[in-house]
């Protein structure tokens, strides 16, 4: 999973990078056409008249803010740093090793049967996944309950899919 994250966001980069490029040419070799663009924009965000130049003028007459103008608002993409590859690997990464390990802890725990590993298991992922909800809301926006409950909901119904199809293609404990 670390892998995939690394090279979607080293793709994402890539076609920032050319598209960077694509709009740099535009800009030197058609800047009418240009200048055109950012002003159906300002026209859409309601500027109109003598605001709508000055906006435009404003804009035009610096190249880095037109640029990244272009690429936020014409183009919809937003910068990808060099190292947000790395730094996404590593996430997922950790992130996939702690998930991965988070369902495995009531087995080390729990003596008896599989059947009682299991449901400790379904109970700490459970837990596990209300708390990642629980905070990613704290964090940004969003119920706290709800969000905690959507990420428990979400991620027990993908451990179930992935046990039912183990199940359906064979697969037994032990």
């Amino acid at each position: 999973m670390g892998a995939v994250a690394y090279t979607s966001t080293s793709s994402r980069r890539r076609l920032y990078l050319r598209e960077t490029e694509r709009e740099k040419g535009e800009m030197r070799d058609v800047p009418d056409q240009e200048r055109a663009e950012v002003r159906q924009i300002l026209k859409e965000w309601g500027y109109s008249g003598e605001a709508l130049e000055d906006m435009l003028n404003r804009i035009g007459a610096n190249p880095k803010a037109m640029l990244e103008f272009m690429m936020s608002y014409e183009l919809e993409l937003a910068p990808v740093g060099e190292h947000e590859a790395r730094n996404s690997f590593l996430t997922v990464l950790a992130s996939t090793f702690v998930g991965s390990v988070i369902p495995i802890i009531p087995f080390l725990f729990v003596g008896g049967t599989i059947m009682a590993g299991a449901s400790g298991s379904l109970v700490t992922s459970g837990s596990g996944l209300f708390l990642i909800g629980w905070f990613g809301a704290k964090a940004t926006v969003g119920s706290l309950w709800k969000n905690g409950l959507q990420m428990a909901a979400i991620g027990l119904a993908a451990g179930l899919a992935g046990f039912l199809i183990g199940h359906f293609l064979g697969a037994t404990p032990g």
